[in-house]
């Protein structure tokens, strides 16, 4: 008896219709666009936007395909062009030999013993934005996000360049200027030409400029005070990079990689600790659990390596606002060969997508999905949940290579601010009559915290 091959699964979708709706939300509501479309269609999708059809799976399983099981058929997708203008070359950005050449020269430097004798680094450096912020309590409110920016810079320059990145007053603006310019580019479906001098146009090319400078002043210090045991970022890219024939060459991919590193390194964190207070502000029975905590377990001195097991309910908020807003909330490739995904056929060349941010909303994985709950990552709970229904740092091989350090910081943090400084009571909870100290997350609700002394 002959068994008649089973019939391919079709893909649904928006129809051709609605392209300027699609347009607009792509351009002024990115998420509402993806979260129409797995709410409506389901686990796997087909949306034409334009002259683009992005073809949208939603499932853990087909995550896994795409980031995992067949990643070497899934090169970087949508928005690869206009980040390449930013980064060049670097390791976000590359792909084949080159990113396995940069992957492995850089991988050394996250090992687990090298990122354990950093978190005095790390320490120190939360313990300079308490500092900070409690000069400015009774006064203006705290940009938040410029506030973790700075912690972030300072931490990834000690920790991984051995450099301080506070001597480059720019490098923040530039970095969101770049990201600005990308993002647009991208959503506009590089539709608009980039030699028209639009304002965004304009204040790219000048943040690109200032991190090409910034990047050949700490590659010219370094070179001027050699460190022959050096096992800093720094140091293993001006090694790599000798190897480089033309000069030119190895100028290129120490900008590239040196970029990539600097915006990678600080950005994601740094959202994810704007995240965290924005969040904990409206859920201030959380902030109270984690001051217990941080009191506890860390009494009065500085937080060491040993503690980030035992800052458990610490750890837990952070994954929790990791999965509702995810550091990295789309993640595009490209289909080099036909393949099928979960059944569904994916033509060569189709740009990919997976996102994180529904992922990590998907009813069937995640109960009250929109509710902020850190117990989600209790011991206990965590058991049944499929590997790829959470996927913060990517998955795969190109799985984020500083991600331990990244939770390090932010768990650190985040214990040091709320040992020290402590939330406005809102009603139900007992005033507090200390002067308060008003921090704004760009985008959100300001709150108030006062010292806890």
């Amino acid at each position: 008896m002959t068994v008649a091959p089973q019939r391919a699964r079709s893909l649904s979708g928006p129809p051709r219709t609605q392209t300027f709706g699609l347009l607009r939300k792509l351009i002024g509501d990115r998420l509402a666009l993806m979260t129409s479309a797995a709410g409506t269609y389901g686990d796997a999708s087909r949306i034409a936007i334009g002259p683009k059809t992005l073809y949208f799976f939603n499932h853990p399983e087909y995550a896994k395909h795409v980031l995992a099981d067949n990643s070497g058929n899934y090169h970087k997708g949508i928005g690869l062009v206009q980040a390449k203008r930013a980064l060049g070359d670097g390791l976000l950005t590359s792909e084949g030999e080159l990113w396995r050449k940069q992957r492995k020269t850089i991988q050394p430097v996250f090992q687990h013993k090298r990122i354990a004798a950093q978190a005095g680094v790390v320490a120190e450096e939360a313990a300079k934005l308490v500092g900070r912020l409690k000069t400015h309590v009774g006064g203006g409110p705290v940009d938040i996000v410029e506030e973790m920016t700075g912690l972030t810079l300072g931490v990834l320059g000690r920790s991984l360049l051995d450099a301080d990145l506070g001597a480059f007053d720019s490098i923040g603006h530039s970095f969101e200027a770049v990201q600005d310019q990308a993002m647009f580019e991208m959503v506009s479906l590089s539709m608009v030409p980039t030699w028209i001098p639009l304002p965004k146009q304009l204040r790219f090319r000048k943040a690109r400029k200032d991190l090409d400078r910034i990047v050949e002043a700490l590659v010219v210090e370094r070179k001027a005070d050699p460190r022959v045991d050096g096992d800093d970022v720094l140091t293993r890219l001006i090694g790599s990079t000798k190897e480089e024939s033309r000069p030119e060459v190895a100028k290129r991919r120490m900008r590239d990689e040196l970029v990539t590193l600097l915006l990678a390194g600080h950005e994601t964190t740094a959202s994810t600790l704007g995240w965290t207070f924005h969040l904990v502000d409206r859920h201030p029975e959380v902030f109270e659990r984690l001051h217990a905590e941080a009191v506890e377990v860390l009494g009065d001195r500085p937080p060491a390596y040993e503690d980030l097991h035992r800052l458990t309910y610490t750890t837990m908020v952070v994954e929790e606002v990791m999965r509702l807003y995810p550091p990295v909330w789309i993640l595009t490739r490209q289909a080099q060969q036909a393949d099928e995904i979960g059944g569904y056929p994916v033509p060569a060349g189709a740009d990919v997508v997976v996102c994180p941010y529904t992922l990590h909303r998907h009813p069937e994985f995640w109960d009250d999905p929109g509710r902020f709950s850190p117990e989600r990552f209790s011991a206990e709970n965590t058991g049944s949940r499929p590997r790829y229904a959470y996927i913060p740092f990517g998955a795969g091989p190109r799985f984020c290579v500083g991600s331990n350090l990244g939770m390090m910081e932010a768990v650190f943090v985040i214990a040091m601010i709320s040992r020290e400084l402590r939330l406005k009571k809102r009603p139900g909870y007992e005033a507090v009559a200390e002067p308060m100290l008003s921090l704004r997350v760009r985008g959100g609700l300001p709150m108030t915290v006062h010292s806890a002394q």
